[in-house]
Protein backbone atom coordinates (compact mmCIF):
# COMPACT_ATOMS: atom_id res chain seq x y z
CA UNK A 1 0.00 0.00 0.00
CA UNK A 2 2.74 2.22 1.11
CA UNK A 3 4.49 1.44 -2.51
CA UNK A 4 1.37 2.16 -4.29
CA UNK A 5 1.15 5.95 -2.35
CA UNK A 6 5.06 6.40 -3.12
CA UNK A 7 4.57 5.73 -6.67
CA UNK A 8 1.65 8.12 -6.84
CA UNK A 9 3.21 10.70 -4.78
CA UNK A 10 5.92 10.92 -7.12
CA UNK A 11 4.20 10.87 -10.24
CA UNK A 12 2.44 14.39 -8.79
CA UNK A 13 5.99 15.83 -9.07
CA UNK A 14 6.72 14.50 -11.70
CA UNK A 15 4.16 15.97 -13.73
CA UNK A 16 4.22 19.37 -11.73
CA UNK A 17 7.84 19.63 -12.84
CA UNK A 18 7.22 18.89 -16.55
CA UNK A 19 4.15 21.72 -15.90
CA UNK A 20 6.62 23.76 -15.40
CA UNK A 21 9.18 22.81 -18.02
CA UNK A 22 6.42 23.10 -20.49
CA UNK A 23 5.33 26.65 -19.19
CA UNK A 24 8.88 27.93 -19.38
CA UNK A 25 9.54 26.43 -22.94
CA UNK A 26 6.22 27.73 -24.44
CA UNK A 27 5.60 30.78 -22.31
CA UNK A 28 4.46 33.45 -24.21
CA UNK A 29 5.63 36.34 -22.24
CA UNK A 30 9.49 36.81 -21.97
CA UNK A 31 10.43 35.17 -18.84
CA UNK A 32 12.90 38.60 -17.74
CA UNK A 33 9.48 40.18 -18.20
CA UNK A 34 7.65 38.15 -16.10
CA UNK A 35 10.57 37.67 -12.87
CA UNK A 36 10.30 41.82 -12.98
CA UNK A 37 6.69 42.02 -12.46
CA UNK A 38 7.52 38.86 -9.89
CA UNK A 39 9.73 41.60 -8.22
CA UNK A 40 7.48 44.02 -8.00
CA UNK A 41 4.87 42.08 -6.55
CA UNK A 42 7.69 40.69 -4.08
CA UNK A 43 7.98 44.36 -3.09
CA UNK A 44 5.32 44.79 -1.79
CA UNK A 45 3.70 44.34 1.73
CA UNK A 46 1.32 42.06 0.73
CA UNK A 47 -0.95 43.19 3.99
CA UNK A 48 -1.32 45.90 1.92
CA UNK A 49 -2.57 44.55 -1.07
CA UNK A 50 -6.43 44.83 -1.47
CA UNK A 51 -8.04 41.69 -2.32
CA UNK A 52 -10.14 44.00 -5.44
CA UNK A 53 -7.25 45.55 -6.11
CA UNK A 54 -4.76 45.20 -9.33
CA UNK A 55 -1.97 43.63 -7.94
CA UNK A 56 -3.46 41.17 -5.89
CA UNK A 57 -5.04 39.67 -9.81
CA UNK A 58 -1.31 38.56 -10.77
CA UNK A 59 -1.90 35.29 -10.67
CA UNK A 60 1.73 33.60 -11.92
CA UNK A 61 0.22 29.92 -12.24
CA UNK A 62 -0.60 31.63 -15.95
CA UNK A 63 0.86 33.39 -18.22
CA UNK A 64 0.86 37.65 -17.83
CA UNK A 65 0.67 37.59 -21.43
CA UNK A 66 -1.56 34.30 -21.88
CA UNK A 67 -4.12 35.94 -19.58
CA UNK A 68 -8.05 36.33 -19.87
CA UNK A 69 -10.74 37.48 -17.69
CA UNK A 70 -9.67 39.41 -14.51
CA UNK A 71 -5.62 38.73 -14.50
CA UNK A 72 -2.85 40.93 -14.85
CA UNK A 73 -5.23 43.81 -14.53
CA UNK A 74 -2.64 47.20 -15.28
CA UNK A 75 -0.65 45.14 -17.89
CA UNK A 76 -0.50 45.52 -21.38
CA UNK A 77 1.41 43.28 -23.75
CA UNK A 78 2.79 43.70 -27.42
CA UNK A 79 1.18 41.37 -29.39
CA UNK A 80 3.98 40.68 -32.19
CA UNK A 81 2.17 37.56 -33.51
CA UNK A 82 2.83 33.73 -33.54
CA UNK A 83 6.14 32.37 -32.47
CA UNK A 84 7.40 35.39 -30.92
CA UNK A 85 7.79 35.32 -27.31
CA UNK A 86 5.68 38.80 -26.02
CA UNK A 87 6.76 41.55 -23.82
CA UNK A 88 4.96 43.92 -21.29
CA UNK A 89 4.23 47.34 -22.80
CA UNK A 90 2.72 49.04 -19.86
CA UNK A 91 2.61 48.89 -16.32
CA UNK A 92 -0.39 50.81 -14.96
CA UNK A 93 -1.49 50.44 -11.39
CA UNK A 94 -4.93 51.77 -9.37
CA UNK A 95 -4.20 53.91 -6.70
CA UNK A 96 -4.96 51.20 -3.64
CA UNK A 97 -2.23 52.48 -1.11
CA UNK A 98 0.35 49.74 -2.46
CA UNK A 99 3.20 49.73 0.26
CA UNK A 100 6.70 49.15 -1.41
CA UNK A 101 9.54 49.57 -3.57
CA UNK A 102 10.59 49.78 -7.06
CA UNK A 103 13.11 47.35 -7.80
CA UNK A 104 16.18 46.85 -10.28
CA UNK A 105 14.37 44.53 -11.85
CA UNK A 106 12.09 47.01 -13.45
CA UNK A 107 15.49 48.09 -16.13
CA UNK A 108 14.49 44.64 -17.84
CA UNK A 109 10.93 45.91 -18.68
CA UNK A 110 12.90 47.47 -22.13
CA UNK A 111 9.80 47.45 -24.02
CA UNK A 112 7.70 49.45 -21.36
CA UNK A 113 6.40 52.79 -22.90
CA UNK A 114 4.14 53.40 -20.04
CA UNK A 115 4.92 53.23 -16.25
CA UNK A 116 2.11 54.87 -13.61
CA UNK A 117 2.42 53.81 -10.17
CA UNK A 118 1.22 57.58 -8.96
CA UNK A 119 -1.05 57.67 -5.83
CA UNK A 120 -0.04 55.17 -3.53
CA UNK A 121 2.66 54.22 -0.92
CA UNK A 122 6.11 53.24 -2.80
CA UNK A 123 8.71 54.31 -1.16
CA UNK A 124 13.05 54.35 -1.08
CA UNK A 125 14.96 55.41 -4.03
CA UNK A 126 14.20 55.32 -7.57
CA UNK A 127 16.72 52.55 -9.13
CA UNK A 128 19.13 53.88 -11.66
CA UNK A 129 18.17 50.69 -14.33
CA UNK A 130 15.49 52.92 -15.21
CA UNK A 131 17.53 54.33 -17.67
CA UNK A 132 17.46 51.15 -19.48
CA UNK A 133 13.69 52.32 -20.34
CA UNK A 134 14.11 53.93 -23.74
CA UNK A 135 11.08 53.78 -25.26
CA UNK A 136 8.95 54.73 -22.04
CA UNK A 137 7.20 57.98 -23.19
CA UNK A 138 5.18 58.20 -20.14
CA UNK A 139 6.16 57.75 -16.37
CA UNK A 140 4.10 58.53 -13.61
CA UNK A 141 5.25 57.99 -9.89
CA UNK A 142 3.33 60.99 -8.27
CA UNK A 143 2.19 60.53 -4.54
CA UNK A 144 4.29 58.65 -3.36
CA UNK A 145 6.99 58.24 -0.94
CA UNK A 146 10.21 57.99 -3.20
CA UNK A 147 13.55 59.62 -2.12
CA UNK A 148 16.84 60.60 -3.61
CA UNK A 149 17.53 62.18 -6.59
CA UNK A 150 16.75 61.56 -10.29
CA UNK A 151 20.86 62.47 -11.90
CA UNK A 152 21.32 58.67 -12.43
CA UNK A 153 18.74 58.14 -15.23
CA UNK A 154 16.63 60.68 -16.48
CA UNK A 155 18.74 61.53 -19.10
CA UNK A 156 18.43 57.65 -20.21
CA UNK A 157 14.08 58.49 -21.08
CA UNK A 158 15.28 59.54 -24.94
CA UNK A 159 11.64 59.22 -26.36
CA UNK A 160 9.55 60.14 -22.75
CA UNK A 161 6.99 63.04 -23.44
CA UNK A 162 5.44 62.97 -19.62
CA UNK A 163 7.46 62.74 -16.71
CA UNK A 164 5.16 62.91 -13.28
CA UNK A 165 6.97 62.83 -9.96
CA UNK A 166 5.71 65.52 -7.87
CA UNK A 167 4.34 65.01 -4.51
CA UNK A 168 7.55 62.72 -3.62
CA UNK A 169 10.40 63.60 -1.30
CA UNK A 170 12.93 63.22 -4.26
CA UNK A 171 15.78 65.92 -3.54
CA UNK A 172 19.37 67.09 -5.23
CA UNK A 173 19.33 69.28 -8.72
CA UNK A 174 17.59 68.79 -11.89
CA UNK A 175 21.05 67.76 -14.07
CA UNK A 176 21.71 69.79 -16.83
CA UNK A 177 21.41 66.32 -19.20
CA UNK A 178 17.41 67.04 -18.73
CA UNK A 179 17.30 69.29 -21.93
CA UNK A 180 18.33 66.30 -24.03
CA UNK A 181 14.88 64.91 -23.75
CA UNK A 182 13.96 65.85 -26.91
CA UNK A 183 10.18 64.72 -27.07
CA UNK A 184 9.49 66.13 -23.64
CA UNK A 185 5.90 68.17 -23.76
CA UNK A 186 4.86 67.85 -19.68
CA UNK A 187 7.09 67.91 -16.62
CA UNK A 188 5.89 68.20 -12.89
CA UNK A 189 8.28 67.91 -10.11
CA UNK A 190 6.18 69.87 -7.93
CA UNK A 191 5.83 69.14 -4.02
CA UNK A 192 9.24 67.94 -3.48
CA UNK A 193 12.78 69.02 -1.74
CA UNK A 194 14.66 69.85 -5.34
CA UNK A 195 17.33 72.23 -4.42
CA UNK A 196 19.76 73.92 -6.93
CA UNK A 197 19.52 76.28 -9.80
CA UNK A 198 16.66 75.38 -12.37
CA UNK A 199 19.21 74.27 -15.47
CA UNK A 200 18.42 76.15 -19.10
CA UNK A 201 15.86 74.10 -20.81
CA UNK A 202 15.17 75.87 -23.93
CA UNK A 203 15.97 72.85 -26.08
CA UNK A 204 12.99 71.51 -24.89
CA UNK A 205 11.60 72.53 -27.90
CA UNK A 206 8.32 70.36 -27.53
CA UNK A 207 7.60 71.25 -23.59
CA UNK A 208 3.91 72.70 -23.08
CA UNK A 209 3.72 72.68 -19.03
CA UNK A 210 6.26 73.20 -17.16
CA UNK A 211 5.57 72.70 -12.76
CA UNK A 212 8.59 73.07 -10.27
CA UNK A 213 6.52 74.39 -7.65
CA UNK A 214 7.16 74.03 -3.93
CA UNK A 215 10.72 72.92 -3.89
CA UNK A 216 13.44 74.93 -2.73
CA UNK A 217 15.16 75.96 -5.90
CA UNK A 218 17.27 79.20 -5.95
CA UNK A 219 18.68 81.49 -8.36
CA UNK A 220 16.68 83.54 -11.74
CA UNK A 221 14.74 82.16 -14.07
CA UNK A 222 16.23 79.83 -16.26
CA UNK A 223 15.80 79.93 -20.52
CA UNK A 224 12.84 78.16 -21.03
CA UNK A 225 11.45 76.99 -24.06
CA UNK A 226 9.35 79.13 -26.70
CA UNK A 227 6.19 76.64 -26.90
CA UNK A 228 5.78 76.70 -23.49
CA UNK A 229 1.80 76.79 -22.11
CA UNK A 230 2.10 76.43 -18.74
CA UNK A 231 4.64 78.07 -16.04
CA UNK A 232 4.36 76.78 -11.95
CA UNK A 233 7.33 77.75 -10.26
CA UNK A 234 5.82 78.57 -7.20
CA UNK A 235 7.08 78.09 -3.68
CA UNK A 236 10.54 77.96 -4.32
CA UNK A 237 13.23 80.85 -3.13
CA UNK A 238 13.99 82.49 -6.99
CA UNK A 239 15.06 85.49 -7.43
CA UNK A 240 16.06 88.70 -9.94
CA UNK A 241 13.86 89.80 -12.53
CA UNK A 242 10.35 88.34 -14.51
CA UNK A 243 10.52 90.50 -17.66
CA UNK A 244 11.99 87.39 -20.19
CA UNK A 245 8.85 86.05 -19.82
CA UNK A 246 7.02 88.54 -22.23
CA UNK A 247 9.11 86.57 -24.81
CA UNK A 248 7.32 83.00 -24.68
CA UNK A 249 4.10 84.56 -26.76
CA UNK A 250 2.38 81.34 -26.03
CA UNK A 251 2.46 81.29 -21.86
CA UNK A 252 -1.36 80.69 -21.04
CA UNK A 253 -0.94 80.08 -16.88
CA UNK A 254 1.50 81.48 -15.27
CA UNK A 255 2.42 81.38 -11.21
CA UNK A 256 5.70 82.50 -9.70
CA UNK A 257 4.19 83.02 -6.48
CA UNK A 258 5.83 82.92 -3.20
CA UNK A 259 9.61 83.34 -4.14
CA UNK A 260 11.71 86.69 -4.42
CA UNK A 261 10.87 88.18 -7.74
CA UNK A 262 11.64 92.06 -7.84
CA UNK A 263 11.20 94.38 -10.63
CA UNK A 264 8.12 95.47 -12.42
CA UNK A 265 5.33 93.27 -13.90
CA UNK A 266 6.50 94.50 -17.46
CA UNK A 267 3.42 95.34 -20.20
CA UNK A 268 5.76 92.62 -22.11
CA UNK A 269 3.86 90.18 -20.13
CA UNK A 270 0.74 91.69 -19.60
CA UNK A 271 0.35 91.88 -23.22
CA UNK A 272 1.23 88.43 -23.74
CA UNK A 273 -1.46 87.12 -26.37
CA UNK A 274 -2.28 83.77 -24.94
CA UNK A 275 -2.04 84.84 -20.92
CA UNK A 276 -5.31 83.58 -19.19
CA UNK A 277 -3.98 83.68 -15.59
CA UNK A 278 -1.01 85.70 -14.10
CA UNK A 279 -0.30 85.21 -10.23
CA UNK A 280 3.00 86.75 -8.97
CA UNK A 281 1.70 87.31 -5.42
CA UNK A 282 4.42 87.17 -2.15
CA UNK A 283 7.27 88.38 -4.35
CA UNK A 284 9.01 92.00 -3.63
CA UNK A 285 8.21 93.48 -6.83
CA UNK A 286 7.51 96.99 -7.18
CA UNK A 287 5.82 98.13 -10.09
CA UNK A 288 2.80 97.16 -12.45
CA UNK A 289 3.21 98.65 -15.99
CA UNK A 290 0.01 99.20 -18.24
CA UNK A 291 -0.86 101.60 -20.37
CA UNK A 292 -3.55 102.92 -22.09
CA UNK A 293 -3.10 100.89 -25.34
CA UNK A 294 -2.48 97.71 -23.40
CA UNK A 295 -5.41 94.78 -22.52
CA UNK A 296 -7.71 95.41 -25.62
CA UNK A 297 -8.53 91.68 -27.02
CA UNK A 298 -6.66 89.78 -24.19
CA UNK A 299 -7.73 86.63 -22.53
CA UNK A 300 -6.34 87.71 -19.03
CA UNK A 301 -8.73 86.51 -16.59
CA UNK A 302 -7.08 86.58 -12.90
CA UNK A 303 -4.03 88.86 -12.15
CA UNK A 304 -2.62 88.34 -8.94
CA UNK A 305 -0.04 90.41 -7.41
CA UNK A 306 -1.00 91.07 -3.59
CA UNK A 307 2.18 90.74 -1.12
CA UNK A 308 4.53 92.35 -2.88
CA UNK A 309 6.10 95.99 -2.89
CA UNK A 310 3.83 98.00 -5.45
CA UNK A 311 3.97 101.65 -5.46
CA UNK A 312 2.53 104.03 -7.13
CA UNK A 313 -1.37 104.68 -7.80
CA UNK A 314 -3.96 102.13 -9.25
CA UNK A 315 -3.94 101.35 -13.12
CA UNK A 316 -6.82 102.89 -14.91
CA UNK A 317 -6.07 101.13 -18.08
CA UNK A 318 -6.52 97.75 -16.42
CA UNK A 319 -10.61 98.41 -17.39
CA UNK A 320 -9.39 97.54 -20.63
CA UNK A 321 -8.61 94.05 -20.03
CA UNK A 322 -12.42 92.56 -21.59
CA UNK A 323 -12.04 89.59 -20.06
CA UNK A 324 -10.62 90.01 -16.28
CA UNK A 325 -12.33 88.95 -13.64
CA UNK A 326 -10.28 87.87 -10.71
CA UNK A 327 -7.83 91.19 -9.61
CA UNK A 328 -5.76 91.05 -6.34
CA UNK A 329 -3.93 93.87 -5.78
CA UNK A 330 -3.98 93.52 -1.97
CA UNK A 331 -0.97 93.77 0.82
CA UNK A 332 0.79 96.44 -1.05
CA UNK A 333 2.13 99.97 -1.24
CA UNK A 334 -0.27 101.40 -3.44
CA UNK A 335 -1.49 104.97 -3.17
CA UNK A 336 -3.96 107.68 -4.84
CA UNK A 337 -7.65 107.56 -5.57
CA UNK A 338 -9.68 104.59 -6.68
CA UNK A 339 -10.49 105.21 -10.45
CA UNK A 340 -13.87 105.96 -11.39
CA UNK A 341 -13.51 103.70 -14.25
CA UNK A 342 -12.90 101.00 -11.67
CA UNK A 343 -16.61 101.22 -10.79
CA UNK A 344 -17.90 101.24 -14.40
CA UNK A 345 -16.15 96.90 -14.39
CA UNK A 346 -17.71 95.61 -11.05
CA UNK A 347 -20.11 92.76 -12.01
CA UNK A 348 -18.81 94.02 -15.61
CA UNK A 349 -16.81 91.42 -15.92
CA UNK A 350 -15.18 91.97 -12.72
CA UNK A 351 -16.43 89.59 -10.04
CA UNK A 352 -13.65 89.81 -7.56
CA UNK A 353 -11.38 92.61 -6.63
CA UNK A 354 -9.20 92.62 -3.34
CA UNK A 355 -7.21 96.00 -2.86
CA UNK A 356 -7.00 96.22 0.82
CA UNK A 357 -3.81 97.22 2.76
CA UNK A 358 -2.90 99.71 0.97
CA UNK A 359 -2.89 103.24 1.63
CA UNK A 360 -5.62 104.50 -1.19
CA UNK A 361 -7.46 107.21 -0.44
CA UNK A 362 -10.39 109.90 -1.32
CA UNK A 363 -13.97 108.62 -1.94
CA UNK A 364 -14.70 105.30 -3.53
CA UNK A 365 -16.64 105.34 -7.06
CA UNK A 366 -20.40 105.27 -6.54
CA UNK A 367 -20.73 101.94 -8.01
CA UNK A 368 -18.95 100.48 -5.00
CA UNK A 369 -22.10 101.47 -2.62
CA UNK A 370 -24.16 98.73 -4.24
CA UNK A 371 -21.70 96.31 -5.24
CA UNK A 372 -22.66 93.56 -2.84
CA UNK A 373 -24.22 90.88 -5.01
CA UNK A 374 -21.96 91.94 -7.72
CA UNK A 375 -18.36 91.26 -6.45
CA UNK A 376 -16.25 89.52 -3.69
CA UNK A 377 -13.29 91.50 -2.28
CA UNK A 378 -12.17 94.38 0.00
CA UNK A 379 -11.05 98.06 0.17
CA UNK A 380 -10.28 97.08 4.20
CA UNK A 381 -7.14 99.19 5.77
CA UNK A 382 -6.71 102.01 3.44
CA UNK A 383 -6.95 105.57 3.78
CA UNK A 384 -10.32 105.77 1.88
CA UNK A 385 -14.01 107.41 2.90
CA UNK A 386 -15.12 103.68 2.90
CA UNK A 387 -18.65 103.40 5.19
CA UNK A 388 -18.16 100.38 7.29
CA UNK A 389 -22.50 99.90 6.48
CA UNK A 390 -20.76 98.64 2.78
CA UNK A 391 -19.70 95.13 2.64
CA UNK A 392 -16.72 95.30 0.52
CA UNK A 393 -15.23 98.42 3.24
CA UNK A 394 -15.59 95.79 5.79
CA UNK A 395 -12.95 96.06 8.30
CA UNK A 396 -12.61 99.58 8.81
CA UNK A 397 -9.51 102.11 7.60
CA UNK A 398 -5.97 102.44 8.73
CA UNK A 399 -6.20 105.33 11.38
CA UNK A 400 -5.16 108.64 10.41
CA UNK A 401 -1.63 108.52 11.56
CA UNK A 402 -1.02 105.78 9.30
CA UNK A 403 -2.35 108.18 6.50
CA UNK A 404 -0.27 111.46 6.80
CA UNK A 405 1.14 112.08 3.17
CA UNK A 406 -2.62 110.48 1.65
CA UNK A 407 -5.48 112.44 4.26
CA UNK A 408 -5.02 115.65 1.68
CA UNK A 409 -6.36 113.19 -0.75
CA UNK A 410 -10.03 112.71 0.90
Amino acid sequence: MDSISSSSSNSVVVAMVLASIFALVHSITLRSDTEALQALRRSIDPNMIPPSSYISSWDFTVDPCDSTGAKFLGILCSNPGDNVTNRIVSIELDNAGYDGFLTHNVGNLTELTSLDLSRNQFRGPLPETLRNLKKLTMLSLSGNFFTGGIAGWINGLKNIETIDLSENLLSGPIPARVSELRRLTRMSLANNEFSGRIPDINGLWKLDTLDLGSNMFVGSLPKLPTKLRSLTLSHNQLAGHITELGSLKELRHIDLSDNKFTGSISRSILSLPSLNQLNVSFNQLTSIEVNTHLGSGSPLQVLNAQRNRLQGHLPVSLVNFENLQVINLAYNGLTGRIPLAYGQRLGRPWRSLFLDDNFLSGRIPRQFNSSGSRISGSLGNNCLSCPVTIPICGGGQRPASACIGEIGNQ
